[in-house]
């Protein structure tokens, strides 16, 4: 009788996926996400603009010398009370093995926003099915080594009384929660370059505490995603949305000096201010040019399949400065976690993916910061 009814369910289930993943995720991706580019441009400046107040709460500074510290970037990892909604499940997996990792290698951890998913749960179902991920972090705040950034997704621990109360328990120490964060790198001694690092979400008018997209979340796109067991973050979700917010971050990057900007929040991984489809018609241009007939024909048959993910390319890409970079996401449907490193001057786009059923550390791109930052300055003469 047990499995008749399962097998119901499943049955059940599969058909009503079948008829409403289209229109609510649809409809979910309408209300989640509206970016204004005066509203983003606005908002990511007067953040910025917080590294002059000595007295600021809302930005961690953070001073650097090049090629002698490590910082890992992770954001969105969504993480739930592991039902049908908790997108972040399948990949714990990945997470606490690259957690391991960090930690072992004496990296600081910044964790970028939306880390809990409290547009659908509560604090207390998610702590009490993440008590493993909350060691893990917990052992960066030990050698303080560790910054907290909020995201929409969990703007509760900006706005909340009981946040406080909420972190101490969960990590056992009290932690406080930024915006966002700043790093100052020593390039050269004439030199330095900012990392202006935040989730993102800044100047996204529907996401950004919207009262009825956290509505629709909770009591719609909420239980029909436990229902049905809908994971929207692939990477073709909500793919234009996620293209224009890009495009809005690398707009306000590329207008900073010496600055590069880290985000989250689009849950799209980039790198200097390509996606890997865009940085594969770079590669593809240059095949041309030097007549490489193999590369050319590797190049050409990576490109179909990377536009099965997302199809946008920004014909302006061989023109892009290279000032934009975004830490994807802890919750593809594939258990694969992307994010940015920062090490022995050099800045990383990391996957974790399996490998044979074991997370494995990836280099997908990997750029120096002293050539990024030459490359800054060069730009900024040749347009003065």
């Amino acid at each position: 009788m047990d499995m008749i009814f399962t097998g119901l369910l499943k049955f059940v289930r599969n058909s009503l996926r079948f008829v409403l993943k289209k229109p609510v995720t649809w409809l979910a991706e309408k209300v989640s996400s509206a970016p204004d580019k005066v509203a983003v441009m606005d908002a990511l400046t007067a953040l910025y603009e917080e590294s002059a107040r000595p007295e600021s709460t809302k930005l961690k500074l953070l001073s650097l010398n090049g090629s002698g510290q490590r910082i890992i970037i992770f954001s969105d990892q969504h993480r739930g009370t592991r039902d049908g909604s908790d997108d972040f499940a399948i990949c714990e997996n990945s997470y606490l093995t690259a957690l391991d990792y960090y930690n072992n290698e004496k990296f600081y951890f910044i964790n970028l926003g939306d880390c809990e998913e409290l547009w659908e749960n509560t604090m207390f179902g998610i702590s009490k099915h993440n008590i493993a991920v909350y060691q893990k972090e917990k052992l960066f705040i030990d050698r303080d080594a560790y910054c907290k950034v909020f995201g929409n997704h969990d703007l509760f621990w900006d706005n909340d009384p009981l946040a406080a109360n909420w972190l101490k328990r969960i990590y056992g120490s009290a932690i406080r929660i930024f915006t966002g964060v700043l790093i100052r790198v020593d390039i050269s001694s004439d030199a330095t370059l900012e990392i202006f690092c935040t989730h993102g979400h800044q100047g996204d008018k529907q996401s950004d505490g919207n009262s009825f997209s956290k509505w629709f979340v909770s009591y719609i796109w909420g239980p029909l995603q436990k229902l049905l067991e809908i994971n929207i973050n692939s990477p073709s979700a909500n793919d234009n949305l996620k293209t224009l917010h890009n495009m809005y971050m690398y707009d306000w990057s590329a207008a900073q000096e010496n600055t590069l900007l880290v985000t989250g929040h689009t849950h799209q991984p980039v790198f200097n201010s390509l996606t890997h489809l865009e940085r594969l018609y770079q590669q593809l241009e240059k095949a041309r040019t030097l007549n490489d007939a193999d590369a050319q024909k590797k190049i050409e048959a990576e490109i179909p399949r990377r536009k099965r993910e997302y199809d946008f390319v920004n014909q302006s890409f061989d023109k892009m400065k290279p000032t934009y970079f975004n830490s994807g996401c802890c919750c593809f449907d594939d258990g694969t976690i992307t994010a940015i490193e920062i090490s022995d001057g050099f800045i990383r786009l990391i996957k974790w993916s399996l490998v044979n059923g074991k997370p494995e550390r990836i280099v997908a791109e990997e750029e120096e910061l002293s050539k990024l930052s030459a490359g800054l300055r060069t730009t900024k003469k040749a347009a003065m």
